[in-house]
């Protein structure tokens, strides 16, 4: 097994051209023990977790490693962190009758060493912010002491501080780890097989289908397919990369404007992330700490993420009506025959993982390990239904070396957040900001929403989407709840607004992505861009003055009701911020939008 280099980060993971044997054979060993805790039955959180570290380490650590320092560091951490989380899996019944206190010294530097490791794998995996903040955490955790004032806490002895960390069900081995071992691994499972095959171009066939002939019909095809696409990858990025390389150039054939067409591309991309079924990671990390059924978040998901994508879609016909955007040429959209077969191969696998979900009665995580198998089915065929061992063979490979580089990306990040978690949950720090937050809003929720809303944005330019989530709700969504907000409303307006960085200005990963694809300045893009998904920045504080919204399984009169008065109101916005009409009217229409949404 030898490292390949690699420039990939937690969201653009894109798969090298060429996996080594070893890599093949690491990732169909880490996409077996996954799939195969879902079949096995319980195994205690201090063996599963710490074996889904070790499975990381190696593709963090040395597939990922860009010179030959990092590559030769990285097998000596690899080694050493194999070892010591083989020995937090092999003394499980020991450990846990410690209740997370440090008793031999040999612990004390296993447990410090599995810190280090998860902070330099975050590193490695996402770059220095995340990392950071988990550092900070743990100073605080250690040091919090000399503290003055109220964000000030007594001490943690370092062997309790340490142990809770490392040899107990928390800190590392948490309940979100428990979400990334359990729930987000066998979904990224899901996705790699899917794109091994014939799925993505079955998005693009179907999407091409629906909205190719239509005005504007290039840029509707980008929005239909990154909604479809970005619900199983779950980053925006890695959407970005592999849908925008069809879109974006076909948009540019067609003499879209190159600032127009990276904006569709950041903007649709990003919302996949909202998008049911899947919603990438983020919707099983709210299952988690929401303790709210999976079908329940899916379905309150729903509504607003058919209006995000409904914006998006009124902002291409309001360029529309400033640009001539031409429909895609007949000649160029595939023919109904290749459209029907393309799209067996995502059709069969979603709707096998919808039934056994809402008719099978089973957990989301075994209809889609079902699923999974028959996904790799389909990889025995081609666009053709031409039946090849040889390709099957070659899609399956890229398929696990695909997944194990995705759940390693994920689970490095995640292990950085529950250190995070960690020291929220040992010092009471959690409880002491959002103290702050409710006498900083002088406990008013409006003024609690939008300082909310500013951390969510600050946090998500440093740390992945999933990450900015967990650690916002973590010390805002308390306070947000004692406001009067329902909890999961909470935790969707936080999901979202952790959005925003994808593209709002200075970060805007996606749009640097699409900018860089299509030859043009990045903010440029990135100004079209927010004008295009105007509907990220309002939809989370609709859902608040309109909460019947996300009520759509147990109201869905009520839902609809409030759905198309949104509508209504983002269709206004829209068109006032985009069209080419004359100011005064175009202020008017935003007022206008404005008060259908929050007052009528």
């Amino acid at each position: 097994m030898h490292a390949l280099s690699s420039s990939q980060t937690a969201d653009n993971a894109a798969p090298n051209a060429v996996a080594s044997p070893g890599w093949i054979a690491l990732g169909a060993i880490s996409v077996g023990f996954h799939l195969g805790l879902i079949f096995y039955g319980l195994t205690p959180a201090l063996v599963s977790r710490p074996l889904h570290m070790a499975l990381l380490l190696p593709w963090v650590l040395i597939y990922m490693a860009k010179t030959p320092f990092q590559r030769i560091s990285g097998w000596g951490l690899t080694l050493l962190g194999v070892a010591a989380c083989g020995y937090i899996a092999l003394n499980e019944a020991t450990l846990a009758s410690q209740y997370g206190f440090i008793d031999t010294h040999l612990q004390m530097v296993i447990g410090l060493f599995l810190i280090m490791l998860a902070l330099e794998a975050g590193r490695r995996a996402i770059g220095w912010p995340l990392p950071l903040v988990a550092l900070l955490a743990l100073v605080y955790g250690a040091f919090g002491q000399y503290v003055p004032g109220a964000f000030g806490h007594p001490g943690l002895p370092l062997q309790s501080m340490v142990g809770s960390l490392t040899i107990a069900e928390g800190g590392l081995w948490g309940s979100l780890t428990g979400v990334s071992v359990g729930i987000v691994a066998i979904f990224v499972i899901f996705g790699a097989v899917l794109n091994a095959g014939e799925a993505g171009q079955g998005f693009m066939n179907l999407a091409s289908a629906v909205a190719g002939r239509l005005t504007g019909g290039a840029a509707k095809v980008s929005v239909i397919s990154s909604a479809l696409m970005g619900s199983i990858s779950g980053s925006a990025s890695a959407n970005v990369a592999s849908t925008g390389a069809i879109t974006i150039p076909s948009m540019v054939r067609l003499r879209y404007p190159r600032s127009f067409a990276g904006a569709v591309e950041a903007v649709a991309s990003s919302g996949g992330q909202i998008m049911p079924p899947l919603m990438g990671a983020g919707a099983f990390v709210m299952v988690e700490l929401t303790g709210t059924p999976y079908t329940q978040i899916m379905a309150a998901a729903t509504l607003p993420a058919v209006l995000y994508f409904l914006t998006v879609w009124v902002g291409i016909n309001a360029y529309a009506t400033r640009h001539d955007l031409q429909p895609i040429d007949a000649s160029e959209q595939p023919a109904a025959k290749e459209v029907l077969i393309t799209s067996l191969f995502f059709a069969v696998p979603f709707v096998l993982l919808l039934e056994r979900i809402f008719n099978g009665g089973y957990t989301p995580q075994y209809a889609a390990s079902i699923a999974i198998f028959a996904g790799a089915a389909l990889l025995l065929f081609d666009v053709t239904l031409r039946f090849s061992l040889t390709g099957f063979a070659n899609r399956l490979a890229d398929a696990v070396v695909t997944a194990g580089r995705q759940i390693a990306t994920i689970g490095a990040i995640i292990l950085c957040a529950s250190l995070v978690i960690g020291v929220l949950s040992l010092t009471g720090l959690g409880v002491k900001i959002t103290s702050g937050i409710l006498s900083l809003s002088n406990d008013l929720l409006w003024p609690a929403l939008l300082l909310t809303a500013l951390a969510c944005l600050i946090l998500g330019m440093e740390v992945p989407t999933t990450a900015a989530y967990v650690i916002c709700v973590s010390v805002a969504g308390p306070a947000l709840i004692s406001l009067g907000l329902e909890p999961l409303l909470a935790h969707l307006f936080v999901f979202w607004y952790a959005l925003l960085s994808t593209i709002t200005p200075p970060v805007c990963g996606g749009v640097f992505i699409a900018a860089g694809m299509v030859g043009e300045n990045w903010l440029k893009v990135a100004l079209k861009a927010m004008a295009l998904g105007i509907g990220l920045y309002i939809i989370p504080l609709a859902m608040v003055a309109n909460p019947d919204i996300i009520q759509l399984a147990v109201n869905p009169v009520g839902a609809l009701l409030d759905g198309l008065k949104i509508a209504a109101g983002l269709t206004a916005i829209s068109f006032g911020v985009i069209a080419r009409k004359v100011i005064w009217l175009r202020v008017i229409l935003v007022v206008a939008g404005v008060a259908i949404i929050f007052i009528v």
